[in-house]
């Protein structure tokens, strides 16, 4: 009966060192970074990675729980393009009935989050009562969303009104200690993220889900309600994405969001999160979307190679990252 605890005490310290392997990477690309240039390390190019990093950083807590669940959600651009179209269509409506601007500001940022809850309620449901693969189901939305913002668009973009878009800026324009706004609200999902999967009956169901799905049932666990609301969540964080991305330009486009799916699904790969589910953290998901930036950021400074091949660069980091993940324990 013995042996079984003495091999968990030798793994242990195996364990601890993983989890560290992100944060670690991150320590050793900025140590890189800023001997190949200067300015890397200095705080106005920190806040510009930490601020290009938050919408994807964003979506990625979200997708962790998804990944996590065993599930996987490849909609998520187009998603947020189509919340973006469908927010400045109702923005631009509210202050053509004459509504103020902060109030009309106020009811598009609420009904930012309140469609990519709905959305992820689609995805849920068509996955636990419609029985179809998590992939099928967000590989066809993604056509679905990106198609219904081109029709919106007439093929072009939709552009937020003058007037509401000056008092829309501050979301994504204004700091706080100088800090930009959108690097603050990353902050915040991510420590409630973090809350909520480690301290929760929830995140407990959902990384057992992961583990065994069969398992879980068998201990009662309401199964398909968890998965539900893996995907509302998801979504409700793809909406916080999109509310704080849409004043940067101010218009959406069937261009709006494009990729970032796979920015969100590598940015939890390499932060440790296994692939089949079970097993991830929060803080390794935004260390992986911080580590994707500053990669782009860092080739973009030094120019070590074209700027053209910076995706290269971050798809050989997944797969690496992805391979070492086969050897673990």
């Amino acid at each position: 009966m013995r042996p079984e605890p003495t091999r968990d005490l030798k793994r242990s310290p195996f364990a601890r060192l993983h989890g560290l392997g992100p944060i670690v990477g991150l320590v050793l690309l900025c140590i890189a970074g800023t001997l190949l240039n200067g300015d890397f390390a200095s705080f106005d190019n920190v806040m510009n990675v930490l601020t290009r990093t938050a919408f994807i950083g964003i979506i990625a807590v979200g997708m962790c729980f998804v990944i996590i669940s065993g599930g996987i959600d490849l909609s998520v651009g187009s998603m947020a393009a189509l919340i973006a179209g469908c927010v400045i269509l109702l923005m631009n409506w509210l202050g053509a009935q004459h509504w103020p601007p902060l109030a009309t500001v106020a009811a598009g940022m609420a009904f930012a989050v309140m469609l990519g809850a709905l959305f992820g309620l689609a995805h849920g449901l068509l996955i636990t009562r419609g029985r179809i693969e998590p992939f099928i189901v967000t590989l066809g939305t993604l056509g679905i969303y990106r198609a219904y913002l081109t029709y919106f668009a007439g093929g072009g973009a939709i552009t937020l009104d003058n007037a509401l878009s000056d008092a829309y800026s501050p979301v994504y324009y204004a700091s706080l200690l100088r800090v930009p706004v959108p690097v603050w609200v990353f902050v915040v999902v991510a420590l409630i993220g973090g809350l909520v999967l480690n301290r929760t009956a929830y995140g407990r169901y959902v990384q057992a889900i992961g583990s065994n799905e069969q398992v879980a049932r068998y201990a009662a666990v309401d199964v398909d309600r968890i998965k539900v609301l893996t995907y509302v969540l998801l979504g409700a964080c793809v909406g916080i994405a999109t509310l704080l991305y849409v004043p940067r330009l101010g218009s959406a486009s069937p261009t709006t969001g494009l990729l970032w799916e796979l920015e969100a699904i590598a940015a939890v790969i390499v932060g440790g999160t296994a692939l089949k589910g079970g097993a991830g953290s929060i803080t390794g998901t935004v260390v992986g979307a911080i580590m994707l930036s500053a990669i782009g950021n860092i080739l973009n400074l030094t120019s070590i190679i074209s700027v053209y091949l910076n995706a290269a660069v971050q798809g050989f980091v997944i797969i690496v990252v992805a391979f070492l993940q086969r050897r673990r324990p």
